[in-house]
């Protein structure tokens, strides 16, 4: 089976940090089959939907990497919605919207797809995209085999699900929303963006999101805040001044190690102040230098 396949492909642009350098090689599967099909054939290769809430390395990624960017499909049938794994939060917003649909207001605002809002139980708002999920249909890769699973066996927790546990990629979602007025729905919406707006960089300032998970019963903006560190900057990379739990790469200048610099600073500061380890939400990806598998290890591994 032929699939689309790009060599040596630049994913800088590709990413919301606007970080990132050549993948080896990237596969844009246009259907579930050819996804399917590269998942049994390649050799453990790295998806990405958005390429939000990750830090690529600018040094880039070596092997195989699959983009479900054209696997977007969306069947609205009365109340019931299935989704691709690469469908992107606000177009799906925007679909249900116009069906009088509500549900996914909260989605409207970030740019993540369904396979990963899924893969990290996103949330906002008072919403979540585990609320009205039915089920998912993943392929699984231990058994080379489709599966799908109902949402009980999901195990949704705090930016957390199945999905990070087994060796499960999902293909796609079916939820079953509720009806509601499209003035009313348009409106959930608007004060979203408002909110967002005033809590959150946009997009035109490069960010993959929050840096760091919420400790329970804390905040980890508020933590670094307090921890002195708001107005820390490593080269192109600086915490943003409305909120000290994203960084942004406002020039554009920033590489994978500025971020992971800037991270560790973050985590010490909090750790020193709160005896609290912050554990990054955003993921790495790709090719570390020596100081960047140092800084990973720290981040990343903590017991």
């Amino acid at each position: 089976m032929l699939v689309e396949v790009k060599e040596n492909y630049p994913v800088k642009n590709l990413t919301s940090f606007k970080i990132g350098g050549d993948v080896e090689k990237l596969y844009f599967p246009k259907s579930e089959a050819e996804f399917t099909y590269l998942l049994k054939t390649l050799k453990n290769p790295l998806i990405f939907g958005s390429w939000s809430n990750v830090l690529i390395s600018s040094d880039g990624i070596k092997g195989n990497v699959i983009s479900t960017s054209m696997l977007n499909g969306i069947d609205i049938n009365d109340t019931t919605v299935e989704a691709q794994c690469g469908v992107k939060g606000p177009m799906l917003a925007q679909k249900v919207t116009e069906h009088g649909l509500t549900g996914f207001e909260f989605m409207a605002g970030f740019p993540g797809s369904i396979g990963g809002n899924i893969y990290m139980n996103a949330s906002a708002h008072k919403q979540a995209i585990s609320d009205y999920l039915v089920g998912i249909k993943v392929f699984d890769l231990q058994s080379k085999e489709i599966v799908e699973i109902k949402k009980e066996a999901v195990n949704f927790a705090y930016r957390s699900s199945i999905l990070q546990k087994k060796p499960f990629v999902l293909l796609s979602a079916k939820f079953d929303l509720a009806k509601e007025s499209k003035e009313k729905i348009t409106e959930t919406i608007r004060n979203n963006l408002l909110f967002r707006k005033a809590h959150q960089p946009n997009l035109a300032m490069p960010n993959a999101g929050s840096i760091f998970k919420n400790p329970e019963g804390f905040s980890a903006g508020r933590l670094i805040d307090e921890a002195g560190a708001k107005n820390l900057a490593v080269g192109g990379a600086k915490i943003w001044e409305k909120h000290a739990n994203f960084i942004v790469n406002s020039e554009q200048k920033a590489t994978s190690t500025d971020v992971l610099e800037l991270m560790l600073k973050m985590h010490n500061a909090v750790l020193e102040k709160f005896e609290i380890n912050l554990e990054p939400e955003v993921k790495f990806f790709g090719e570390k230098t020596s100081r960047e598998d140092y800084i990973c290890n720290i981040l990343y591994n903590q017991k």
